[in-house]
């Protein structure tokens, strides 16, 4: 069964490098996933592939079914997921095409299920560090020894979408911490820590956010500059999959500890 799993969306419809050799369709308790998942091998590694937008693209990120989404990989065995998001960028000095590895997020979405616990039990997970640590050292040294230029920290700002930002949110999110914009890491980051699943997103600055330059914002541009970073996101992971230990040691898989009341 694979352990680790991919989850992307704009412009990254079908994993490139992946030898795939299994569909797998699934139904989960929480409704169909996105699409079906691509079981093959990166670098000899084995991995799932999920695109989070479906196949064509057709999910808007407010209505993408997050919780069947997460599930659906743990039902596969997996125990890693890295997400590749298409994002805004906010920081000065951030151009498109650059690869950031976010540390800290701020969610800014709304009526979006991030929870499996609804029920009876009440589940607290402590979200101090939304990525997992030790994924996250591993894309790090990846990029080193790939010759990529990967950005080590910054703070994803997630919101609703399926609209873009206005020029004063921007400004807003700015004075707040955030050095990238997106639609997607939420609720995606919580609830593989629901689950006690390793999660780490590789964010791919497609645009300056809305303001920050004087051009107007199109999806056209999100696609290109998708289009031409897939082989360098591409050897980040096949890098990251041979390096990650066959064996966790990070916190993630132990979440629920005293985190049920």
């Amino acid at each position: 069964m694979a352990k680790i799993g991919v989850i992307a969306g704009s412009g990254f419809y079908e994993m490139e490098g992946i030898a795939v050799r299994e569909l797998k369709k699934l139904s989960t308790p929480y409704g169909e996933p996105s699409d079906i998942y691509r079981i093959g091998e990166l670098a000899g590694v084995e991995v799932a592939f999920l695109s989070r937008h479906g196949t064509p693209h057709q999910i808007p990120p407010h209505r993408i079914n997050y919780r069947a989404n997460i599930w659906g990989f743990r039902e596969l065995g997996v125990e890693r997921i890295l997400s590749v998001n298409a994002v805004g960028g906010i920081r000065k000095g951030l151009s498109p095409g650059e690869l950031l590895l976010p540390d800290q997020v701020i969610d800014m979405t709304h009526g979006r299920a991030s929870t499996f616990y609804e029920g009876n039990e009440v589940v607290h997970i402590d979200f101090t560090m939304p990525f997992c640590d030790e994924l996250r050292r591993a894309l790090i040294t990846a990029g080193r020894k790939s010759g990529l230029r990967v950005k080590k920290t910054g703070t994803y700002l997630c919101v609703n979408g399926p609209r873009l930002e206005s020029k004063a949110e921007i400004r807003y999110f700015s004075q707040i911490g955030g050095d990238i914009v997106g639609m997607t890491v939420m609720p995606e980051a919580c609830l593989a820590r629901e689950l006690e699943l390793c999660f780490a997103g590789i964010g791919l600055v497609t645009n300056p956010a809305a303001g920050i330059s004087a051009k107007r914002l199109t999806t056209t541009e999100v696609l290109e500059t998708m289009k031409n970073s897939l082989e360098r996101i591409r050897d980040l992971m096949a890098e990251t999959v041979q390096i990650l230990p066959e064996k966790r040691s990070c916190d993630c898989q132990g979440a629920l500890g005293e985190a049920r009341m």
